[in-house]
């Protein structure tokens, strides 16, 4: 029971063979970033990074303008997520606004601290004054959803509200950020490069005894090639020149699948919920046919899947195969 509660559930390698197209991922369908891939070529793995990450600290708070005690890096937002939950400074209550990332409820389970899963933004921000750490995903992962709620929710604060920003590169029009909100990045899925694990918080506090907290080294020398290429002002223009194709290629999906009689929920970046009726079979029939696709059960949608923006021909693919699927299914 207790491996169930705490089994890791997310988009990508399900141990299968590998897909002719996979939409179960939210990484950027154009990547890799070549910028980045430079940096990682030029990484050295015979050598240990500098334990204290100092270097890669200094540039990530210039950057953000912030004091250089007030960034962290990480394994990647999974880590830095479970690292938060176990710091006593925090330790207490953890909120979330349902349906969203699992990895913020696992952090919880995995410690026995105690769990609130609010089921609207009123019972949110109604917790959100007792609550030690709150989580919630900007753009939300799998919504969509931007709150318009982000000031209001950094005020009324009792504890950390954590915005997590995996996808907020993406969106197609940035929106301003709470000053007083912890900030969670994790530059792989903007830049199509999920496999080199890197990613970092900015908190509005010295973190010097959180960076303690993980164990040595927690980031390798190719992501710290990550952190450090993300910053490239080159990587950055690359990731513009993608994002405006991505949207295109999100709404070409939503479009298709809308005149398949579907219901389609876009999001502001590269991936959308569809209603299919019964989520698992559907996932499954498509995995068949070599395709992956994210089953939305896990986040309590047990009627949707959720896609991410690929390429024409994988729509084209995918699309043909769903037609197939439902009409099998009247």
């Amino acid at each position: 029971m207790v491996d169930d509660v705490l089994k890791p559930i997310h988009g990508g390698a399900d141990g299968g063979p590998d897909p002719l197209h996979d939409f179960s991922t939210n990484a950027n369908a154009l990547g890799p970033n070549p910028v980045i891939l430079e940096y990682l070529r030029r990484a050295d793995p015979s050598r240990y990074p500098d334990p204290l990450y100092r270097r890669t600290h200094r540039l990530l708070a210039e950057a953000h303008g912030v004091p250089e005690t007030h960034v962290a890096v990480g394994t990647g937002t999974s880590e830095l997520i479970h690292r938060l939950a176990r710091w006593s400074y925090l330790r207490g209550p953890i909120l979330l606004l349902k349906p969203t990332f699992s990895e913020y409820a696992r952090s919880a389970r995995a410690l026995d601290l105690p769990l609130w899963e609010a089921k609207s933004p009123e019972e949110f921000l109604r917790l959100l004054p007792r609550s030690s750490l709150a989580f919630l995903c900007v753009p939300n992962n799998p919504t969509g959803e931007v709150y318009p709620f982000l000031e209001e929710a950094a005020e009324r604060a009792g504890g950390a509200l954590v915005l997590d920003l995996a996808y907020y590169p993406l969106l197609e029009t940035p929106i301003p950020l709470p000053q007083r909100a912890w900030r969670l990045y994790s530059p792989n899925k903007a830049h199509g490069l999920t496999g080199v694990r890197a990613g970092y918080l900015l908190a509005p506090l010295d973190l010097t005894f959180f960076r303690h907290l993980a164990p040595s080294w927690p980031v390798s020398v190719y992501g710290e090639a990550l952190l450090l290429g993300h910053l490239d002002p080159r990587a950055q223009a690359w990731l513009e020149e993608t994002k405006g194709e991505l949207l295109r290629l999100r709404r070409l999906l939503a479009q298709g699948l809308r005149e398949l009689g579907l219901t389609v929920r876009e999001s502001p970046a590269n991936f959308l919920l569809v209603r299919v009726g019964r989520a698992t079979e559907v996932a499954t029939r498509l995995r068949e046919r070599g395709i992956r696709v994210r089953d939305a059960t896990s986040f309590g949608l047990p009627e949707w899947l959720r896609l991410s923006a690929q390429g024409e021909e994988a729509i084209e693919a995918l699309l043909e195969a769903l037609a197939e699927i439902l009409a099998a299914r009247v």
